[in-house]
């Protein structure tokens, strides 16, 4: 017996017409983000490119160079430098932050009484600013500081060439990790159980379970950590520039890309060098992005 209902299914008329009014929806609601990421990144961006190739001073444009701009950077010491420091901090700075975040979350991922505060202690050093801690930490690590008095010395960390990069390099490292400990977290939490489960039943020590079970399903955050803060490592500026009191030193020691481009903009006021050589840092980075996604990365998209 058939059964009478006044539901009926309405169907479009035309396919083509709900599809294209469903699109306009979709492109509504992104049509703001997207113009605000226009305006601010995209046209600035485009428009250093432009003026990279001018000898633009404080009053505009002057005239058009060319390529001179990235030829004086081609031949000038001083911007090799920064290149050279810039790179050897993200080298040295990336792998050890990992590595702290890394140790932090699987500790604070383990069954240990109060491990709530353990990570918002951990993750309290990444909310504060970047400048008090450099602050503190030029006082901490003076001659007269805190940690000559303990190691019996009196070397000022920050003015010695030798120690200036690589006090920087772990007081960042220290002051990230906890950002990066819960991108570790997060992930450690996301593995499923039984594998643990299965390891223990066949009777696998725990260095070996770390190994081959857990360092490897990290993969998606190791690559996330490695683009996002490596990118982040090779963009550093504001602690080089309280460190060094805004010149790069001693001796060059702490004067980084960044740097080099705010000294020469708004020290100097030349733009289109500066311009040119944001241009060259920003090749480095889509390099340095490219080579992660082609080595680590290529397995996620696998």
């Amino acid at each position: 017996m058939a059964v009478a209902t006044d539901t009926e299914i309405t169907v479009p008329r035309s396919l083509f017409g709900f599809r294209m009014r469903e699109g306009l929806t979709g492109y509504t609601f992104v049509v703001l983000p997207m113009a605000v990421f226009g305006i601010f990144f995209l046209y600035p961006f485009a428009y250093a490119i432009y003026i990279s190739f001018f000898d633009w001073g404080i009053l505009g444009k002057n005239h058009s160079v060319g390529f001179d701009n990235y030829r004086e950077l081609w031949h000038d010491a001083i911007f090799h430098r920064a290149i050279k420091n810039t790179l050897l901090y993200t080298v040295a700075v990336v792998p050890l932050e990992m590595a702290l975040g890394l140790c932090v979350a699987l500790i604070v991922n383990a069954s240990i009484r109060g491990k709530t505060f353990f990570r918002a202690a951990f993750y309290f050093p990444s909310l504060a600013s970047s400048v008090a801690i450099t602050t503190i930490a030029v006082y901490l690590l003076s001659s007269d500081g805190l940690l000559n008095a303990i190691v019996g010395g009196n070397r000022s960390w920050f003015s010695d060439e030798k120690t200036a990069l690589w006090s920087i390099v772990g007081l960042n490292a220290w002051t990230t990790s906890g950002t990066i400990m819960l991108f570790y977290l997060a992930a450690l939490q996301a593995i499923p159980t039984d594998v643990y489960e299965a390891a223990a039943i066949d009777g696998t020590s725990g260095w070996r379970t770390f190994w081959r079970i857990t360092f490897p399903l990290l993969r998606p955050a190791h690559f996330f950590v490695l683009v996002v803060f490596g990118v982040g490592a090779l963009k550093i500026f504001d602690q080089a520039f309280l460190v060094s009191g805004g010149t790069g030193g001693p001796n060059y020691a702490t004067y980084t890309a960044v740097l080099y481009i705010y000294l020469h903009a708004f020290k100097s006021f030349q733009f289109g060098l500066a311009a040119a050589a944001g241009v060259v840092l920003f090749v480095v980075i889509f390099i340095f992005t490219l080579v992660q996604r082609a080595t680590i990365g290529r397995a996620e998209i696998g």
